[in-house]
């Protein structure tokens, strides 16, 4: 199973819609977005996946009324860190600010997503992997990315755009 990972859009509406044409493309089975889309409006552009959407608010989640109806409306799965996945027999946490990690046993997850730094971090643990794709807000094209994980091997690669 190959999931999308994307994290910090901050309303950037032109690259959602880039990020959605990608993830289609690579043909993910599911999308995690780590957090910070900022409004409803770029949220709903996430209903043109042909995937289901799950994710976590970050702390520029501010608009949580509009957000929360958005999510209903599209039935996706976006909640107030962490989230706890079990996927393809794998143990996934989703959390927004990677300091939150510091609760967690990581020994014991499969695969860590996070937000927040805009940095691309690949990390391996003794039993998994720690993923942030990095910068997808910025406007320099071919600077932003997306990461795609394959949940069998837990390898992530990058999609550049």
């Amino acid at each position: 199973m190959k999931i999308g990972v994307v994290c910090d859009t901050h309303n950037n509406q032109k690259n959602v819609r880039r990020i959605i044409e990608l993830f289609n493309e690579a043909g993910v089975e599911r999308v995690v977005h780590t957090g910070d889309v900022t409004k409803a409006s770029t949220l709903d552009l996430f209903a043109e996946l042909n995937c289901p959407l799950f994710g976590v608010y970050g702390n520029n989640d501010l608009e949580r009324e509009s957000l929360d109806e958005c999510v209903r409306r599209h039935k996706f799965i976006v909640q107030d860190p962490p989230l706890r996945l079990r996927w393809h027999g794998k143990e996934i946490l989703v959390v927004h600010d990677p300091l939150d990690l510091d609760a967690f046993d990581l020994n014991s997850i499969d695969l860590t997503l996070h937000g927040h730094t805009h940095l691309h971090r690949v990390e391996k643990t003794p039993n998994g992997l720690i993923f942030n794709p990095g910068e997808c807000a910025g406007h320099m094209i071919g600077k932003n990315a997306i990461g795609v994980v394959d949940l069998q091997t837990l390898e992530a690669s990058l999609l550049y755009f």
